[in-house]
């Protein structure tokens, strides 16, 4: 899916995290991550707070490919709300699949599941993404 892998040049937390995006195409988004300690919670596994990042950028550039895909550039988004449900605990190599359930003029509704290297689900997250105008979407928060 979608073109080759990049650093997340736009969001300097995913840049830190050491995320990968995958691909971002047709409504569909591939975020991977590497857990390394620096990741993990008291219990030695990804923190939950890592898992919804991905969850959540997983969803938004699901969200985005059909914006980009528009001619509609220089859009950036926000989540309004999101609910995660936790499984098992993110180790090793864990991917954020997203996909756009439905989509209004400015909103995605989205969901995604988080995936360790054998395929088993850890978690899964539904979300609201808006989309604002890059220049002015500080000041309208």
């Amino acid at each position: 899916m979608g073109d080759t892998p990049t650093d997340f040049p736009d969001v300097p937390f995913m840049r830190e995290l050491g995320a990968r995006l995958l691909g971002a195409a047709d409504g569909q988004a591939q975020v991977a991550l590497e857990l390394q300690p620096r990741h993990g919670n008291s219990w030695g596994v990804g923190h939950g707070g890592v898992v919804m990042a991905l969850l959540d950028v997983a969803m938004a550039r699901a969200g985005r490919s059909l914006i980009e895909r528009d001619g509609r550039l220089g859009v950036g988004s926000v989540t309004v709300e999101m609910k995660t449900s936790f499984f098992r605990p993110a180790r090793g190599t864990v991917v954020a699949h997203g996909r756009v359930l439905h989509r209004s003029t400015t909103m995605t509704y989205c969901e995604a599941e988080l995936v360790d290297a054998g395929g088993v689900l850890v978690a899964k997250a539904l979300g609201t993404i808006k989309f604002l105008t890059r220049p002015d979407a500080a000041q309208r928060l």
